[in-house]
Parts: structure tokens; C-alpha cells; sequence
């Protein structure tokens, strides 16, 4: 057949040329191994042995570039599609590679089901959200079959607040709720205020059974009226999730970016990760960087958005759960991790912790990165980086061929 491209045309030649050498080399070792077999006696062990794998490793590399062959055909066919949404109050954007807009579309329609299904189950705003109605309803001691997406992201709520000391604690919802309101009125609660609600914060009054993937309160946490807020760590779950689903229908070189918190899967044909430029600290300045990722996570955590300024001091929306007070230092923190989960939840915990003692945390942990920007009232920027950041950086980067975060 009469080819117009050559380079796919010399391709398709040698992937045939491979699958003829394939068949006979495959052949020829069958005859190879009946003849030695029957001559084993008279033949010296280590020789037929040798032999055999010597044709063993043949047959293997011809299968091998047949694979590769085969996927280089498949990244060929692959265009890239992008869909939007919003979906937890926040801009969702699927990027993927797909053989056409119809896979392409079908696998983003259930990666953005799948972000309205968890917020259904992990809101602290909905009122009917399954995790408000255990909170509601919850009983002293008395556990309640949750479903497996409120168990996995509580379990890890849980385990991220004791290995950050409770700088990240789940059960901080009754002083969120009290900022919230601070921040609308945009006047400061008061220290009686926060001391009351702060009686309700204490991760160790959720309590996990994981045979039975069940969850209670303490009786303390329910006569101090504990409430669980997931904004920390929800969205980070969201993101996993719908990679996760979009992966289910076949597509794997995905990218979802949830208000600015980044998953991704494997990396564009031909590359070997995501180009993300990262967030600068002014609005309009040029990206502060640029990271190359795949299959991981990376998420976001400061108080360029929101935050409430009252007598010249600026409080974050990132409550610190020991004072109950939102954050008054200036910060922007960036974590990589293996689960957008998992970043989400750490770049909190970094945020209140501060720049040692949370590039501490995160370098104990393998597999995890982090950055940490304090700017001053000059404009001056401090920067302080985890041992392995710098290895996701790629500085020759142009800014047309990145996602910008």
C-alpha cells in the first residue's frame, strides 16, 4: 500500500519485518530445544543451557520491540481535549489524551460526576451531606458504617494530624465556621469566642474501626460538639478520584486541576511529565517556576484569595488549630506527593506549622517536596525548599506549552 509519510511508512515496515523475525526466530527455538533435548547426553549441560538462553533473550527483545512499536502506534492516534466545569464551588479542568472527542468526552462527563458525588458525601456546607448528617446525628461511642469515601479520606485526615502534630486537624469545623462569619461581617470574633470553640478541636476524638469501616465520636467530642470540616483535604480526595475514573475507561494521560490543586497521570506522548507553572505571589506577575510531574499530586496552600484585614494586620483563612486564629504570617506553600490527597492536607499543615518546622515534616516523609514562600511587607521574598524540590524544576520551561496552575 502506497504511503504518503515515509516516517510512518519506514514504521509500519519494521514493525512487519519484526513480527516475521518474531515467528521464525520462535520456530527455530522449538527445534532448537527438541534437538538439544534429545541430545542432552551427549551434549554438556552448560552448553544447551546457554544456548537456551541466549534464544530465550532473542524471543524477549523481539517481543519487546513489537510492544513498543505497537505503543509508539497507539501515541500517534492520541489528541489532547480539555473540558470544564465547577464543581465544590471551585474551576475544574480535565486535560487528557484520547483516540477521539467521543472517549474523550465520555471519561470527563464521570470524572465531573464523580466530583458531585464526593461533595455530596464530604461537604461541611450541604446540609444533608453525609458527612453532616453523622456529624448531627452522631452518638457517644456509638459507630456507624460510613461509606468507603468518607472512611478513606477521615483515615487519612487522621493520620496527617498526627504526624503534623494537629497543625492539619479535621475537627476544627466550629472555628472555621467562626472565621467564616468573621470574615463576611469583617469584624474579628471574639477571644471568648475562640476559647469556646476552641474546646471543640481534637483529631483524637474521632475514633476508627477498620474491620467494620466505621466511625464514632468520643463522649468528649460529642459533648464538646466536635464538627468535622474537610475543606483541608476534600478536594485533594476529588482529584484522585476522578483520575481514577477517567483511568477506568481506558485513558491514562491525564491532568485535573481543581482550583488551582493539580493531579496527574501519565505523562503527554512524547514527554516525560506535565509542564505546571506555578502560581506567583501577585496576581498578573509571571509564573515563579516551572514543575515537570506525572502521577502524583501537587497542591497549593496561602492567603492570596482569602483572607480578612482588620487594623492592618491580615488573617488567613488557614485557622492554626492550637490558637484558633487565623494565620497572621504571610506565606504561600506548594507540596508534591503521590496523592493529590495527600498534598492537599500536607500543604495545610506546612502553611500553620511554618518554614522549619514544616520543611521538616515533609523531608521526613519520602516521595515528598515542598516549597515555602514568606514575602515581607518590602516585597522581598524568602524562599525555603525541601532537599528533593528542585528536581521537578525545569527552568528551559516556555510558558505556552505548560498548564499554568
Amino acid at each position: 500500500m502506497f504511503c504518503g509519510n515515509l516516517k510512518e511508512c519506514l514504521r509500519k515496515d519494521m514493525f512487519f519485518l519484526f513480527s516475521v523475525y518474531f515467528k521464525i526466530l520462535f520456530c527455530a527455538m522449538r527445534k532448537a530445544d527438541i534437538f538439544l533435548t534429545r541430545n542432552a547426553k551427549k551434549t554438556n549441560f552448560w552448553y544447551v543451557s546457554g544456548i537456551k538462553i541466549c534464544l530465550l533473550t532473542l524471543i524477549f527483545l523481539g517481543v519487546s520491540e513489537q510492544n513498543n512499536a505497537g505503543a509508539s502506534e497507539t501515541e500517534q492516534k492520541l489528541s489532547r481535549y480539555e473540558f470544564h466545569s465547577v464543581q465544590m464551588a471551585v474551576p475544574i479542568q480535565i486535560t487528557l489524551y484520547a483516540e477521539n472527542e467521543e472517549a474523550a468526552s465520555e471519561a470527563a462527563e464521570a470524572a465531573f460526576l464523580r466530583f458531585h458525588d464526593l461533595n455530596a458525601r464530604l461537604s461541611d456546607y450541604t446540609a444533608q451531606s453525609e458527612l453532616r448528617l453523622f456529624c448531627d446525628h452522631a452518638q457517644k461511642g456509638e459507630f456507624r458504617v460510613v461509606s468507603r469515601d468518607l472512611w478513606n479520606v477521615l483515615h487519612e485526615s487522621v493520620r496527617i494530624a498526627k504526624i503534623s502534630d494537629g497543625a492539619f486537624d479535621p475537627t476544627v469545623g466550629q472555628v472555621v465556621r467562626l472565621w467564616r462569619r468573621a470574615r463576611m461581617h469583617k469584624k474579628l470574633p471574639r477571644e471568648a469566642e475562640i476559647t469556646k470553640m476552641l474546646r471543640t478541636v481534637g483529631y483524637e476524638n474521632i475514633l476508627l474501626d477498620e474491620k467494620t469501616r466505621s466511625v464514632a465520636l468520643s463522649r468528649q467530642g460529642i459533648e464538646r460538639c466536635v464538627r468535622i470540616d474537610l475543606g483541608g483535604i476534600a478536594k485533594g480526595y476529588a482529584i484522585d478520584e476522578a483520575i481514577r475514573t477517567v483511568k477506568t475507561y481506558g485513558i491514562t494521560r491525564v491532568l485535573v486541576d481543581a482550583g488551582g490543586d493539580v493531579g496527574v497521570g501519565d505523562p503527554p506522548p512524547g514527554e516525560k511529565g506535565w509542564r505546571l507553572a506555578i502560581t506567583p505571589i501577585k496576581e498578573g506577575e509571571k509564573p515563579r517556576g516551572f514543575l515537570v510531574l506525572a502521577n502524583c499530586g501537587v497542591a497549593n496552600s496561602g492567603d492570596l484569595a482569602q483572607f480578612l484585614e482588620i487594623g492592618g494586620v491580615r488573617y488567613s483563612h488557614l485557622v492554626d488549630p492550637k490558637t484558633g486564629v487565623g494565620l497572621t504570617h504571610r506565606v504561600l506553600v506548594s507540596v508534591i506527593a503521590p496523592s493529590a490527597m495527600e498534598a492537599d492536607a500536607l500543604a495545610s499543615a506546612v502553611s500553620v506549622l511554618g518554614e522549619v518546622k514544616g520543611k521538616n515534616l515533609v523531608e521526613s516523609l519520602e516521595g515528598r517536596e515542598t516549597q515555602i514562600l514568606l514575602p515581607d511587607e518590602q516585597g522581598q521574598v524568602q524562599k525555603v525548599e525541601s532537599s528533593g524540590w528542585q528536581k521537578f524544576i525545569d527552568e528551559n520551561t516556555c510558558e505556552d506549552s505548560v498548564h499554568k496552575k
